[in-house]
């Protein structure tokens, strides 16, 4: 809409446009190609946070720059090679995170009309925090609602994504009352759609998996003991899904993914602990990825490849990766539901 001078404004007042509600989605983020400088430039942002790696910058930093990242990027270009959209030119994550904005702004355009603003936003790479927050307060946004999408709270991924929202928030004039989504790991509904995509891939596989492996993101055991809440959700999330999907603890498990560095992740380690599977003689295995609101780099190349891989090398023989929720119907209902919650006493 037109911006407007205020009622009983001076002539030489600014024009303002029309007030809005900005819901901005985050996901974690995608390098802008394959080549070595994007994923240099991604990794150095990534790796650089210090939610992520908490080691002292004196320490770190040197190892990053002078080590690391003279090799990473190639190995990781190669990882996301395998999985790139060629023909868009880019990376499954922004596919589909833009797929779920879009249904996510059409849904709730029903319910608001024009009064909700909808866009996403990365917390590493483009499109950044800090253009999507400047974007929404020139668009009118007197009030934001930033939505981590990840169902489960760690510091390394909701915590990260809110800090970089309030940085964007530091540097505006006349900043926007704001909110951030609480994680939603318990809620019935997302439980349901996790349960409903597993009752899809079980009644289309040709034998019945073995056991389901629930594989979330690793992170350091450290960060458990100083209190983080990540692996409790994570446990709780599977605790709830066998419960709706009516099994008993030998047809379900636990297990953590994506280990880096020298000290100890949560445990199992996926990797492992599927090859010992395999050994132990359950030859057909099925695994979901929870903690992703998306196929990306860690379910796409590291579940579907390296897993698999290591998997069968161990004598396995029937691997199923059950896809993320991404822009299914049931999960962007979940999603419009959560935003909804925390939009009361916000729209009219």
């Amino acid at each position: 809409m037109t911006a407007t001078r205020p009622a009983h404004a001076p002539s030489d007042h600014p024009k303002l446009p029309k007030a809005k509600i900005g819901v901005l989605i985050a996901n974690l983020g995608t390098p802008d190609g394959t080549d070595y400088w994007s994923m240099r430039r991604y990794l150095n942002e990534f790796l650089s946070d210090k939610r992520v790696i908490d080691y002292p910058s004196w320490k770190w930093q040197p190892l990053l720059q002078l080590i690391i990242l003279t090799k990473r990027p190639f190995s990781s270009g190669e990882a996301y090679e395998s999985i790139w959209d060629h023909e868009r030119n880019e990376s499954p994550l922004l596919t589909i995170t833009r797929n779920q904005t879009e249904a996510i702004a059409a849904q709730l355009a029903d319910t608001f009309g024009d009064q909700v603003m909808v866009d996403f936003c990365m917390r590493y790479g483009n499109p950044s925090t800090m253009s999507k927050v400047e974007e929404m307060v020139k668009a009118g946004c007197d009030k934001i609602l930033f939505f981590p999408l990840y169902p489960h709270y760690a510091g390394a991924t909701s915590a990260t994504a809110n800090d970089q929202f309030f940085r964007a928030l530091m540097k505006e004039t006349w900043q926007p009352a704001a909110r951030t989504v609480a994680p939603y790991f318990e809620h019935p509904d997302y439980i349901d759609a996790l349960a409903q995509s597993v009752e899809r891939a079980y009644a289309a596989a040709e034998e019945e998996p073995d056991i389901l492996v629930v594989s979330y993101h690793g992170m350091p055991k450290r960060y458990l003991m100083q209190g983080d809440p990540y692996h409790c959700q994570c446990q709780k999330t599977t605790r709830l899904l066998k419960e709706r999907l009516g099994w008993d603890d030998s047809k379900i498990m636990t297990t953590f993914q994506s280990v880096f560095g020298p000290e100890e992740w949560l445990k199992p380690y996926t990797v492992d602990h599927v090859a010992d599977l395999a050994k132990q003689g359950k030859k057909k295995i099925a695994v979901i990825a929870p903690a992703f609101s998306a196929d990306c780099i860690e379910t796409l190349e590291e579940i579907n490849e390296e897993i698999k891989e290591s998997f069968e090398e161990a004598g396995g023989e029937d691997f199923t990766y059950i896809p993320c929720l991404n822009d299914e119907p049931a999960h962007i209902d979940v999603l419009c539901k959560v935003i909804a919650d925390n939009l009361q006493g916000w729209t009219s």
